[in-house]
């Protein structure tokens, strides 16, 4: 089966996370695309495929090397969607060899895909791309990673004269909420490292992402009755809008920020005139300046408070997950090797920081380096959501270029001479 064949049979799954839910996973529903992807897997040929008690399928594709010494490597994407757009009842649409014209989806005409928006698809004429109808999104985040991922271990498993060792593959729910690595059990996964396939445009290798915390600002007030209340009442509320205003608006915010520049966001206001809670993501590259940041956020907080008498101030902050650089950088190969499994499939290395988080930084700090690989994805979470068939079948050609890499470079740090595109 083709991977885009896959593709679209998958995102035909309902795999919505539910970043309120206290169960693991979240929602019941992605289970039944992850006991469907063990089921498939064993059909394949990988006949160690299950589902553990947490909903993580793994499974091992046998290694073909006449060596030893070659090791483990590991294939990791996320089932579920984003929380922030339904992913239920999603058509996709395949729009065959886009020539630059603008898409409209046909389930709401007024989202149109267009090219002036979407510089990406300046790289995409004559390519095939998949874009869901208008209503939901599409979940090539990260349905695509899942699809080249079971694509290429169906070309290994049918290509045994091809030199690999032990591969692993891991499909997670939950990543979507922060909650994929929960219960992923690294000794058990078995790997020296692992690739998650759950990146953007066609070459890109990320090995650097931000280091991130959760904070929340909570100001007390008193609430009486509001005929009466003069001399009396502290509304949290306007405590809170003024804590927001003070807030800068042009620096260090996502609408003011790219590359390497962190960022303040407060993105969920629970509001009371008792009681109101700010929570922001706090983003840096470097894990001291998130230090930095918080310093500056509580400062602003307690600068607002001052201006109510009577009112008060708590503050928590949550690590998130750190720069998965700091890891990867005591592992060079993991990803020099990722780099050479790109330029064997004939497409230029691309390397830019994440500006968010993946699993693969939480499993770095987990003792399993593990950077990122495209997949393909664009406009991520939204319902102007694509890919590119085309793309998509890149990323299963570097997945086995990868394996050949590891297999070759147990042998005196030379690799096998590439071979043509499976795909041509």
């Amino acid at each position: 089966m083709s991977v885009v064949d896959r593709f679209l049979r998958y995102v035909r799954y309902d795999t919505q996370s539910d970043e309120r839910s206290t169960s693991y996973p979240s929602t019941a529903k992605q289970l039944v695309l992850l006991r469907d992807l063990a089921t498939e897997l064993r059909q394949l040929g990988l006949a160690d495929a299950d589902v553990d008690a947490h909903g993580y399928v793994m499974a091992t594709i046998p290694a073909t090397s006449r060596r030893m010494s070659v090791p483990t490597i590991g294939f990791i994407a996320h089932v579920d969607t984003s929380p922030e757009m339904s992913g239920a009842g999603v058509t996709p649409i395949l729009h065959r060899q886009y020539d630059g014209r603008d898409l409209v989806l046909p389930d709401d005409p007024s989202l149109v895909l267009r090219l002036a928006d979407n510089p990406a698809l300046a790289d995409q004429i004559g390519h095939d791309i998949v874009t869901a109808s208008g209503t939901t999104l599409l979940g090539a985040d990260d349905k695509a990673g899942v699809a080249e991922i079971v694509t290429a271990a169906e070309y290994l498993i049918a290509h045994p004269a091809i030199a690999h060792g032990p591969v692993r593959i891991a499909f997670t729910p939950d990543e979507e909420v922060g909650r994929g690595t929960a219960h992923f059990d690294v000794n058990r996964f078995g790997a020296l490292c692992a690739y998650t396939m759950d990146g953007g445009s066609r070459g890109e290798v990320e090995s650097e992402g931000f280091s991130a915390d959760a904070m929340t600002i909570t100001f007390h007030g008193f609430n009486t009755h509001p005929g009466y209340a003069k001399g009396r009442m502290v509304n949290a509320i306007k405590v809170a809008a003024d804590f927001i205003n003070r807030l800068p608006a042009d620096r260090e915010s996502p609408e003011t920020t790219d590359g390497h520049d962190g960022f303040v966001h407060p993105y969920v206001l629970q509001a009371g005139v008792e009681r109101t809670a700010v929570k922001l993501l706090i983003r840096d590259f470097q894990t001291a300046g998130l230090r930095a940041k918080e310093t500056t956020v509580e400062e602003l907080a307690r600068h607002a408070v001052s201006r109510f008498p009577g009112a008060r101030l708590e503050v928590s902050v949550e690590e998130s997950y750190r720069n998965m650089k700091e890891i990867l950088d005591q592992h060079p190969d993991v990803v020099a090797h990722a780099r050479e499994a790109v330029r064997r499939a004939g497409l230029e290395v691309r390397s830019r920081p994440i500006r968010g988080g993946t699993d693969g930084s939480k499993l770095s700090f987990m003792g399993l380096p593990t950077p990122n690989i495209f997949a393909g994805e664009h406009n991520f979470h939204s319902r102007l959501e694509w890919v590119s068939v085309q793309d998509m079948e890149k990323a299963v050609e570097v997945i086995v270029n990868l394996c050949q890499v590891w297999e070759g470079a147990t042998s005196r740090g030379t690799g096998p001479a590439p071979g043509p595109s499976i795909y041509n």
